[in-house]
Parts: C-alpha cells; structure tokens; sequence
C-alpha cells in the first residue's frame, strides 16, 4: 500500500494521460525522495491563464511560470500540491526541443523536490536542484516509467 497517493485535477481540457502511468511515475519517484508526511499529493493540470492568477494571489507575481508549489501539512493528510502551466510545457518543450510528456514530467518533479526541500532561490541551490532534475529523469528513462502525457490534437498526428 502507498504511503502516498496522488489526486490529479485536469482542468486542461485537451491534456490526456494513463493515471496509473502517471501514479507508477510518481512511486518510484516517492522512493527516491522520501517526503516527512504521508497522505495526498494534489497535482492540478492549468492553462496559462489560471496559473498565473495562482502565481499572483499567492506569491504577487502575475507572470508566467512554469511550476508553483504549495506545502501541505500533517494534520490534514495533505503532503502538499503541484500546480503545473500545461502552457508553458507546451512553450518551452519546443524550445528546448523535448518532448512535451518529458517537460510536463520535469515540472512535476521541479515539484516535489520544492516539497521535499529543494530550493532554486540561490545559484548554488539552483545548481544542486538542476542535477537531482536530470538525475530523477535518468531513473525514470532507465526504468521506463514516462506517464505518456499526450495532447488531443497531438492524438491526430501519431
């Protein structure tokens, strides 16, 4: 039994996924970082838009951004949440000539290393984060564990 489950929001209408794909990839990367809570990790699938409303109302900075975390607690059963911008992994994916599912799965891992202490703030934080990033997407090739995020119109082409 997983000391972790996840609940996913999709509120990006044409994003589709394998939510056990998606909960295999979220296992394996529990055991590689253990969080102090146990309970229910929220991930919310958003376009730009509502992301950087969020962005805004609770960190008062209304620009684009790819990823926001947000600490859960004891208490509530709640390890914490992962807020996405679908948009943005759209963007960037094509910029830096990934593949859209491989960029959607960093932002959730840039995710739960915030919730398991990581910190980009400083340069030498920035650094250490970046190599557990590549790190964590090293097991998951290895282990083959990509959760196949795919959009619709992407469904028509392949």
């Amino acid at each position: 039994m997983a000391l972790i489950s996840v609940e996913y929001s999709n509120l990006y209408p044409v994003l589709f996924f394998d939510e056990q794909k998606a909960n295999n990839f979220f296992q394996r990367i529990f055991r590689l970082h253990e969080h102090k809570f146990k309970g229910v990790l929220s991930v919310v699938f958003l376009d730009e838009e509502e992301h950087c409303k969020l962005h805004g109302r609770f960190l008062k900075d209304y620009r684009p951004t790819d990823v926001i975390t947000f600490q859960g607690d004891s208490e509530s059963e709640m390890v914490g949440e992962i807020c996405v911008s679908v948009d943005k992994a759209i963007e960037e994916s094509k910029n830096q000539n990934l593949s859209f599912d491989m960029e959607l799965c960093l932002y959730l891992i840039h995710g739960w290393l915030h919730l398991v202490g990581f910190d980009d703030k400083s340069e030498i934080d920035r650094t250490l984060m970046r190599r557990e990033e590549k790190n964590v997407m090293c097991i998951i090739e290895k282990d083959e564990l990509w959760p196949d995020f795919v959009l619709a119109q992407n469904l028509q082409e392949g």
